[in-house]
């Protein structure tokens, strides 16, 4: 198991932050390129259950975001991730209307092979949004 704690400030307010990681409407990839939109399927909108990846990678998601300044992110299935997967993003608002994102990884491959191809292809959700949000 590997874990990655990143940082990252973003212009978006937590707010806008939320509303572009939980939108999973068409061209999500625009936002999220690891998450193409031929390969992404919405099981639940209730529970947020997500099927998305790029047709070589994929993991099905369960996002929730109860406490909209941490969302929690949990791997239920995948085709190269363990069971144990996730992804925590932490938002804290700043004064200067900015936001600050601390991201924490926990990533575990389900073989060695399965690891290679996952360190080659980040995770869609791992993925800060290419596009400002």
């Amino acid at each position: 198991m590997s874990t990655l704690h990143l940082h990252q400030t973003t212009t978006a307010t937590p707010e806008q932050f939320l509303a572009a990681l939980t939108d999973f409407g068409p061209d999500r990839s625009t936002i999220f390129p690891n998450s193409q939109d031929q390969h992404l399927q919405v099981h639940s909108r209730t529970a947020a259950d997500v099927t998305e990846g790029t047709g070589g990678v994929w993991e099905r998601l369960h996002y929730d975001w109860s406490d909209p300044t941490r969302i929690v992110i949990t791997d239920t299935d995948s085709n190269v991730r363990g069971g144990r997967s996730s992804y925590v993003f932490t938002l804290s608002a700043r004064p200067d209307g900015r936001t600050d994102i601390d991201e924490v990884v926990t990533a575990t491959a389900k073989t060695s092979k399965a690891a290679s191809s996952a360190s080659a292809s980040a995770p869609p959700s791992a993925s800060t949004p290419s596009k400002k949000v």
